[in-house]
């Protein structure tokens, strides 16, 4: 649940209802947005975004890790944890349940100055989770007995990112930034602290800090404002407000240099320049933002170290707090490089920057994205409402349109001015983590212990009358608002355009057909990651800075590729896919830049192919496929050495093809100017010779096996459990396959896995249960973290439940249930413009009708028990998984 948010931001128009009071409630021009603050101080505000019939609420409780007792810097995020097991009028189980029904799309997270509750829901069904958060605003069940439950959860949310080298780096330089303030710890807590926890420090904390006068309502969707507005009145306004107590104050000290050296079990290494930045309060936070844009535009002097081939890659990034933000020049670099010399560029690159000041046009080009990307922010119903969530709780703006419009009147000279006064080099914390080997992986054929685990029959969930009245009956199959466009060009290339008009802009994404695996001539594996990273290098007529400029011109976001995207302004449709075009048909591919980018590839496979992420999806592979089968290809040292730009120019001929792409455009277009537009830049692309096979042969069933990968870096050990099925997409058991999924893992404690390894045990953070069925064969796979003596029960408890699932009928609840969520995750899939093309290209390229959402719908909605268990006993053997583990020896 905690998650680190950086802050995005948007430009966005809105909509309002006409009468209400006006002692409490305020609206804005355009008719999208509607404001107001309740008579206990809840401020509340719906944004009306027509999109797909859906809508997302957040709650953004002004209280995060700052707040936390001395020595408790974990509190917020326990007390976030516990906001699910329930409160006095809505169990734990209840509360999943109801989630559940509606879609099973929630989630939380906190923050050092505040913490989240956001649900996405089918618009029918706002009221119930207005209902849910109005009850947890009023209370909870923090008792020992439950946090004695929970701790073991969040633990393991401990123990998975201190497995993570790059959150350890993170951590490290909080610390020495803000060092004696309470920035200089993030939200996740200790196990220690945690230890120390109890249920009535939980109860205190939320008692002194859960109240709707420290609370921000947000509400964005497919809503009509006035009734939705008089919705939460009814729920909310009765809820006393709170005495606040004093915020700890924030007292920023020097920055005191330092330089840092850690190791890790990452393929590559990171070397990092971290300056302290204007925060969200300050007046310079808009030149910050427009100075971290600079630094980090792929036509600066600071990417321009990794076209040279002196990193692998570069970025600058912010993350702001109110009263500072922390912000990082981070480089890679290759395993066995050196760290040090590339801080030296970096250094160099920066410095030259803060003496000379930065390119005018480079200030108006990042400008014009962060506008632009503002726009496209519209296109997403949840992303709009933590957009809105961003600037109203983090930012204490009025709306997203207050940041753009700082950022409008940001000149070049006041980026100067912040860099020269905040980019102190005397003052900056150094880090340099390098990566280290861990060992070689092992396997045997049995995973050598079986716990005793009979996880419980699932019980009936008597609903609230509130919840039960609307979710009794199972809805009807939903009407989707995608109807797509088909068509194809005479070449061959397949069209299908989407119109929507939530924002002025039009996306463009596309896939072009391909199997590296088959389609790479023998001898010359990595010959595709080569030519994808040249991509970046222009095109015959535009080099690439030239090329990046064009985009930058149009405020367009575009890469190239078997996968390629382009999004602009409606006013750029044409121009950015020409642009897209030209990249995509005419790359430049210099000869200079092959040889630089096939070293840095080489470096890159030399690095991975030793570190326990790539040794552990080696063996689990190798364990799951034949001999010989082309998932098993791998670029090697030697082939991607032996490579000519011959090879490349040759492989880019033979896979991109007309006849095996397709391009989905969704936004403000007609099918006819998209039609136009499109056949206009890649009408003329043709294919020459037979087309090439892209679709690999069915596999046999794997035999059982288990793989240890040793980790250093990990506390944690990540385990996967998969198998390879007999069956394909086109088989009629994938829909019972589906559907008893959602039984297993859909939806957090009203599944069976999260109920036994999470709510009853405590055994992990999370575990994810996931059938990948492809054309012509399929995997099923459950991940879970968990400590090393745990495994061995984990995996009994997973077995256990497969073997129900086989041999005796689900539920007639979890069966409706399931059916509900699958029926409410229509709308919820059509809530983005990114989700829509990304289901669009799906389906199209597996060879499946385009309205395949309804039809399996329809399917699912007359499923039977008896199906579900048939399906899993038919498909699934739960004694041939391949168990791989990686991180400590698992017990």
């Amino acid at each position: 649940m905690k998650k680190l948010l950086f802050l995005f931001i948007v430009f966005v128009t809105s909509l309002l209802a006409s009468s209400v009071r006006p002692a409490d409630a305020e609206f804005i021009s355009d008719k999208n947005v509607l404001r107001a603050t309740l008579k206990n101080g809840l401020r509340v505000v719906i944004v009306r975004n027509p999109l797909a019939p859906v809508v997302t609420t957040v709650v953004n409780y002004e209280v995060g890790s700052n707040e936390a007792p001395d020595g408790f810097p974990g509190m917020a995020h326990a007390l976030e944890h516990m906001m699910f097991r329930g409160n006095p009028d809505l169990t734990a189980d209840q509360l999943a349940h109801i989630s559940a029904a509606m879609g099973g799309n929630f989630d939380a997270n906190t923050q050092q100055t505040l913490t989240q509750y956001n649900f996405a829901v089918p618009a029918d069904d706002l009221e119930l989770a207005l209902h849910v958060e109005a009850l947890r605003m009023r209370g909870i069940l923090g008792t020992d007995e439950l946090w004695g439950k929970e701790r073991g959860a969040i633990e393991q949310e401990v123990a998975q990112d201190l497995s993570n080298p790059e959150y350890l780096l993170y951590i490290k330089l909080l610390e020495a930034v803000f060092k004696g303030t309470p920035y200089e710890h993030d939200a996740l807590g200790t196990r220690p602290s945690f230890d120390k926890t109890t249920g009535a420090m939980l109860q205190k904390f939320y008692h002194t800090w859960y109240a709707p006068n420290n609370a921000i309502y947000v509400i964005v969707g497919d809503v009509e404002p006035q009734a939705t507005l008089a919705m939460v009145r009814r729920l909310f306004e009765n809820i006393p407000s709170k005495k606040l107590p004093g915020r700890p104050a924030i007292h920023l000290q020097s920055v005191k240099p330092a330089t840092l050296q850690m190791s890790s079990d990452l393929s590559y290494g990171l070397a990092v320049i971290t300056f302290r930045l204007p925060g969200t309060d300050s007046r310079d936070n808009a030149a910050a933002q427009v100075l971290g844009d600079v630094l980090s535009s792929h036509r600066g002097d600071l990417y321009a170290l990794v076209p040279a081939g002196k990193a692998l890659s570069v970025e600058f990034a912010l993350g702001s707090l109110p009263k500072a933000s922390l912000a990082y020049a981070m480089g890679t670099f290759p395993k066995g490089g050196d760290g040090a010399a590339l801080i030296k560029e970096m250094h160099a690159v920066i410095a030259e920057y803060v003496k000379h000041g930065f390119p005018s046009d480079l200030v108006e080009a990042e400008k014009r994205h962060e506008v632009a990307d503002a726009e496209f922010e519209k296109n997403s119903v949840e992303g709009l409402a933590m957009s809105w969530s961003a600037a109203l709780a983090l930012e204490h703006h009025r709306s997203p349109d207050e940041d753009i419009e700082e950022i409008k009147r940001v000149t070049g000279a006041d980026v100067n001015r912040v860099a020269r006064k905040y980019l102190d080099l005397d003052h900056a914390i150094v880090a340099i983590m390098t990566p280290e080997d861990s060992g070689k992986a092992t396997s045997s054929s049995s995973y050598g212990g079986h716990e005793n685990f009979t996880p419980k029959d699932a019980a009936t969930v008597p609903l609230p009358d509130w919840a039960s009245a609307k979710l009794a009956k199972l809805p009807a199959v939903p009407e989707s608002t995608v109807h797509p466009v088909v068509m194809t060009l005479t070449n061959g290339l397949q069209l299908i355009v989407q119109p929507e008009t939530v924002s002025d802009t039009v996306n463009v994404y596309g896939r072009v057909r391909n199997h590296a695996g088959l389609e790479t001539p023998e001898g010359q594996e990595g010959v595709d990651q080569v030519l994808g990273d040249l991509f970046s290098f222009g095109t015959e007529s535009l080099d690439r800075v030239a090329f990046q400029k064009a985009l930058d011109d149009i405020g367009a976001n575009e890469s190239a590729g078997t996968s390629f995207e382009v999004d602009v302004l409606t006013k750029y449709f044409d121009r950015g896919v020409q642009l897209l075009a030209d990249n995509l048909l005419h790359p430049a591919l210099p000869e200079k830049a092959f040889k630089t980018v096939r070293k840095q590839v080489v470096d890159s496979v030399a690095g991975l192919s030793e570190s326990p992420d790539y040794l552990s999806q080696r063996a689990l592979l190798a364990a799951l496929f034949p001999k010989g089968d082309p998932a098993l290809r791998q670029a090697t040292t030697n082939s991607v050495s032996a490579l000519t730009l011959d090879n490349v120019r040759a492989y880019q001929q033979h896979v991109f093809r007309p006849d095996l792409t397709t391009i989905v455009v969704v936004g403000n277009v007609t099918p006819d100017q998209a039609k136009a537009v499109i056949g206009k830049w890649f009408g003329d692309w043709t294919a020459t010779g037979p087309k090439p096979e892209t679709v690999p042969p069915p596999v046999s069933n794997n035999v059982a096996s288990v793989i240890a990968v040793p980790d250093k870096s990990r506390v944690q050990d990540k385990a996967v459990l998969a198998e390879t099925l007999g069956l394909n997409r086109y088989d009629p058991d994938y829909y019972p396959l589906q559907l008893g999924n959602l039984v297993l893992g859909g939806a957090f404690y009203a599944t069976r896995l999260y109920r036994d390894l999470r709510k009853d045990s405590g055994l992990v953070y999370a575990v994810q249960s996931q059938f990948e069925v492809g054309k012509t064969r399929a995997l099923y796979e459950v991940e879970f973290g968990c400590d090393p003596p745990n495994v061995s029960k984990a995996r009994a408890i997973i077995e256990r439940n497969l073997n129900d699932m086989q041999t005796k009928p689900v539920s007639v609840d979890e069966l409706q249930q399931a059916k509900a969520q699958w029926l409410r995750e229509i709308p919820l899939s059509e809530s983005s413009v990114s989700s829509i093309a990304s289901t669009l290209l799906s389906l199209a390229t597996r060879d499946l009708p385009l309205d395949e959402q309804t039809r399996a719908a329809q399917r699912c909605s007359t499923m039977t028990a008896e199906e579900v268990q048939a399906a899993f006993a038919k498909w699934l053997h739960p004694a041939d998984l391949v168990q791989s583990v990686q991180g400590p020896e698992p017990q």
